[in-house]
């Protein structure tokens, strides 16, 4: 198993910097890759799967559409109890992505009239139609966004998700191995990670909650499969978001993120 309890902060700059060659550690660096963000174009697309008679509002984060084989981050948001908006809780990480280059498609999951989630019984059983839901949402915005988007890297699918969002994520990685590039789980932890296909899984854990038995592999299939657990020292279960994690939280589930796409 792969593992990195902790980062220091000078190594946490260098990643954030390694497509930006020109930025040092500075402060005015800082204050430069802030405003690069707040140039992020973000587009609020009301998408409508006819075939499932459903909305699927899409928030796309965006920086040179004209990049050659562009490749697609699909994330999905933690549970936001059926809240409308709960897919622009994660800005910060969807426009420092695009300012990498990647296209960012957050997709909002649960609708108002929707079921809640389960909070009872065997989750990974009862919460299974909510993932099922999830993982056609993903599907569908994918395939949408590829009809309307030419230069679409189709190898390259992404999928990112946080707690409720990474099990829809690893679910689609299970079920479509050969679409998926890579996943990465942020703390999710009832849906188990797939043992099958190429790409290339990653989780970042915090310090508060545990995965269920089963959810994370042994170390002979973490090594088998190709994937990296990664422990966050200060980093708490809900302090992923825009309004609960910390700049330096934030800057360094960035930094995480950013390292894992760009390693072969």
């Amino acid at each position: 198993m792969k593992s990195i309890s902790y980062i220091p902060l000078f190594m946490l700059c260098t990643l954030l910097s390694i497509t930006h060659s020109s930025r040092s550690q500075s402060t005015n660096d800082t204050l430069r890759h802030d405003a690069d963000t707040q140039l992020i174009k973000v587009d609020l697309l009301n998408l409508f799967d006819y075939a499932r008679n459903r909305q699927v509002p899409v928030a796309l984060y965006k920086d040179d559409p004209t990049i050659l084989k562009q490749k697609l981050v699909i994330f999905s948001h933690g549970y936001g109890e059926n809240k409308s908006g709960s897919y622009l809780a994660y800005s910060y990480l969807c426009k420092f992505l695009a300012t990498h280059g990647y296209l960012v498609a957050s997709v909002q999951h649960e609708l108002p009239a929707d079921d809640p989630l389960a909070m009872m019984g065997n989750l990974q059983e009862t919460r299974m139609p909510n993932w099922e839901n999830g993982l056609q949402n993903i599907l569908f915005v994918w395939k949408d966004l590829k009809n309307k988007i030419p230069n679409i890297d189709e190898k390259q699918l992404i999928v990112i998700g946080h707690s409720n969002g990474g099990d829809m994520s690893m679910l689609f990685a299970s079920e479509y191995p050969f679409k998926t590039s890579k996943a990465i789980s942020l703390d999710s932890r009832r849906m188990p990670f797939p043992l099958v296909g190429p790409h290339k899984i990653y989780s970042l854990r915090s310090t508060d909650e545990v995965a269920d038995p089963g959810v994370i592999p042994a170390e002979k299939k973490l090594q088998e499969f190709q994937m990296t657990i990664v422990q966050l020292n200060h980093t708490k279960h809900i302090e992923m978001t825009d309004e609960t994690a910390s700049d330096e939280q934030k800057n360094e589930i960035n930094a995480y993120v950013l390292n894992f796409l760009l390693e072969k």
